[in-house]
């Protein structure tokens, strides 16, 4: 690959196993939103656009200098991992074959773990779109603003925010009756009981452990908070759509979750977070198991 800066942005040419269709709609990730010719999304205390020239065969990122790609969305984008080989590896199998063949663009974002946490706590039992506006109004209510291009964004919400948030305020963002383990959770980490930053530099069976701390995390979210946002590419997070084509492919008869993850453990191994991705998108997109 090689970046270069172009305009307001940086075009990175040579991308290959990369699809912002693919990665933006398998579920990881709730701030982008798609329009005419990419996507936008906030991430941090920045406003991006993402799009990609067919002609140049380049992906461009706007309002990004190469010094912020350099340093923060190269690994964002997860850009340093060979996904071609690890698609070649998983590739043996003929489910997974199939399964990367449709969703061949996926990378798993390296997302913010505070703001992951939070996100898939609203996320359990509800839709994307849902969890969308559920996210964007607690950023416009207790994030810092920012603007680009005339238009003004919201940053996600500080722990110490949320924390002290009012319950009536939460319910009016749509938290029901996750409200409270959000603010339970944000006072966690606000009062320095739990640091997600600090989870990250664990190992997957001791981070995992950890999360479930948390009010409102459960199994399945704390697997979504490992893989997405600390590099845990072990973890599978199992959810309707993967644990029925798991059922379906695999072990073909209804199964547990937990044996649904020892399954996945013994067939994909290190990388079964990124088959996870695969698997959740063709059962998604095929409706597999439905």
């Amino acid at each position: 690959m090689e970046a270069v800066n172009r305009g307001s942005g940086v075009w990175i040419y040579n991308v290959s196993d990369f699809s912002l269709q693919h990665i933006f709609e398998c579920g990881q990730a709730f701030r982008w939103i798609q329009d005419k010719d990419g996507y936008t999304g906030i991430a941090g205390d920045k406003v991006i656009h993402a799009s990609y020239d067919e002609q140049e065969q380049a992906l461009i990122l706007d309002n990004c200098t190469l010094e912020d790609y350099c340093n923060n969305w190269k690994h964002y984008f997860d850009l340093n991992r060979d996904y071609g080989s690890i698609k070649e590896e998983l590739s043996s199998d003929n489910v997974m074959k199939e399964a990367v063949r449709h969703g061949w663009g996926i990378r798993v974002l390296n997302q913010d773990p505070w703001e992951t946490l939070i996100s898939f706590i609203i996320s359990a039992n509800n839709n994307i779109k849902r969890i969308q506006g559920i996210i964007e109004k607690l950023s416009v209510k207790y994030g810092k603003k920012i603007y680009w291009k005339g238009k003004h964004y919201h940053t996600f919400p500080t722990p110490e925010s949320l924390a002290y948030a009012r319950e009536e305020d939460l319910k009016a963002c749509g938290c029901g009756y996750r409200g409270p383990y959000i603010q339970k959770t944000a006072r966690m980490v606000a009062d320095g009981l739990i640091s997600p930053y600090q989870l990250k530099e664990l190992p997957y069976e001791e981070a995992h452990k950890a999360l479930l701390r948390c009010s409102g995390v459960g199994d399945k979210v704390a697997d979504c908070i490992l893989l997405y946002s600390m590099e845990k590419t072990e973890a599978f997070p199992v959810d309707v759509w993967v644990k029925r084509v798991m059922e379906y492919f695999y072990a073909g008869q209804p199964t547990p979750a937990k044996q649904i993850k020892s399954i996945a453990k013994k067939k994909f191994g290190k990388y079964a977070g990124l088959a996870q991705q695969y698997l959740f998108y063709y059962a998604r997109e095929k409706q597999i198991g439905k």
